[in-house]
């Protein structure tokens, strides 16, 4: 038998908006949702501006799934339409211009919001313990993101939308023995065409939101199970004060929803400003090849995607056959490497150095485009590693060794560079560059057991640091 219907007592002059709360509490628990979640939820009270990016991140996913929302009524997943649809929306539909740019601009703007994000989490070690299945939810949106992006990229069925496509596409040929079935299963057909379009419309707009609402709940609902974690890198929750919540958090309503909205207010000034007066921001949001007709038969000059996947597709264009060499022995001099300062056990030593036989013999023999596949997709799977390749006594970068500090500067300039370089023809002095930012890149990860570990650190106090203002 279940327990007996309980209906919640009001007197008789209560508001109606609380007796209509009250009867919505008694038959689904809202009240008790928006109170985890948010309203009685207890933050750290020394968050600072590296803070607000998560709520923005909302933010901007709600105004994405609107506004494609409204695309998606005017606009025909057919090869033939396609484009001819998109311009339609821009220049017939009252307002298509508008809800058109501010989804661009929307796409660009996530990827910016969540690169910040994972920034602050790499500088606070956000991803430590107990944080490890934050983190993984965390990076498994990310790989969302990137296949959201990716599948939408060839809706507007453009120049660069078409050979971006059938270049990204054609990269899974690559991949041993599955491959040229594997690429001819995401196209649908043997070269982009009508089908493709179709299924990645299908991919866009149904399977892979409804894939990312679920993780981005995950991610929410383990934040709020453990806690957030805070500059300073100490869980305020083992200190307790006489009320039970940490002596250290403060209810996240009102107070970190007033810096949220004054920190929405800023982005959507910035947001907007870009809507109105340069939504293709230089061609690197909207490409100038992306205004004209898809076209089979003429190749443009220069192929490359979004900015935002420009990093890991320069780790893919770095990869030629003369860099295999370097990357050989790179893998050698690691193996070496290990077996003389690793503390890991002989058992360990020995598999590591199995596997690093198997990959030296396969470079030798397989494809550098092979090779280059494995290292696009390493550069990306290499950041789900993080929790167990940070061994640092503390969190967060305040009380590690300044030496440390340009160990990341470093890092982020490499990142960015590589960034940059994926935007621009290939030439043999900006090849050479992203080679060695290639290698940096996976080095910082690598190396990171040894060096986050190595120097001195200062105290972590007991309690936050925290100046009210």
């Amino acid at each position: 038998m279940g327990a007996a219907f309980k209906e919640t007592k009001l007197p008789a002059n209560a508001p109606k908006s609380q007796k209509a709360l009250a009867w919505v509490d008694d038959r689904f628990p809202l009240s008790k949702l928006w109170n985890d979640q948010w309203g009685k939820y207890y933050a750290p009270k020394n968050f600072n501006v590296w803070y607000i990016f998560g709520s923005l991140a909302m933010l901007v996913l709600v105004l994405q799934i609107v506004t494609g929302i409204f695309l998606t009524m005017h606009y025909k997943p057919d090869a033939g339409l396609a484009f001819g649809s998109v311009e339609y929306i821009m220049r017939e539909v009252p307002w298509g211009w508008l809800v058109r740019y501010m989804h661009s601009t929307g796409a660009s703007a996530f990827f910016i919001i969540v690169y910040l994000h994972m920034t602050r989490a790499l500088l606070y070690g956000s991803y430590r313990k107990p944080r490890e299945l934050i983190w993984l939810f965390g990076f498994a949106t990310f790989l969302c993101l990137m296949a959201e992006a990716f599948f939408g990229y060839l809706l507007p069925w453009g120049q660069m939308s078409y050979w971006g496509a059938q270049v990204i596409v054609n990269l899974f040929s690559a991949i041993p023995v599955i491959g040229p079935d594997l690429s001819l299963w995401i196209r649908g057909d043997y070269v982009v065409s009508d089908a493709t379009l179709n299924r990645f419309f299908a991919f866009h707009v149904i399977a892979i939101p409804l894939v990312l609402l679920g993780l981005v709940a995950a991610h929410l609902i383990a934040l709020h199970e453990v806690g957030s974690n805070n500059p300073d890198g100490i869980e305020v929750k083992e200190n307790v004060g006489p009320d039970g919540h940490g002596v250290d958090m403060i209810p996240s309503h009102p107070y970190y929803t007033t810096k949220d909205l004054f920190g929405v207010t800023v982005f959507l000034f910035i947001y907007s400003a870009v809507i109105f007066y340069a939504p293709e921001m230089g061609g690197y949001f909207l490409e100038y090849n992306n205004f004209i007709p898809a076209d089979s038969m003429k190749t443009p000059p220069h192929i490359a995607p979004t900015w935002y996947f420009t990093p890991f597709y320069s780790v893919l264009r770095a990869t030629t056959s003369d860099f295999m060499w370097v990357v050989m022995a790179g893998v050698a001099a690691y193996v070496v490497f290990i077996w003389l300062r690793s503390r890991l056990s002989y058992k360990t030593k020995l598999i590591i150095t199995a596997i690093a036989v198997v990959l030296e013999i396969g470079m030798l023999f397989l494809d550098a485009k092979v090779w280059g596949v494995v290292l696009f997709g390493s550069s990306v799977v290499i950041l789900a590693l993080l929790p167990w390749l940070d061994h640092s006594p503390v969190k967060s970068i305040r009380y590690r060794p300044d030496w440390h500090k340009y160990v990341y500067t470093v890092f982020g300039i490499a990142f960015l560079t590589l960034g940059y370089l994926g935007t621009q023809p290939p030439t043999p002095s900006s090849t050479l560059m992203a080679q060695a930012c290639t290698l940096i890149y996976f080095s910082f990860f690598l190396l990171m057991p040894w060096w986050s570990a190595s120097g001195r650190f200062k105290p972590v106090p007991n309690r936050v640091s925290f100046t009210p203002h």
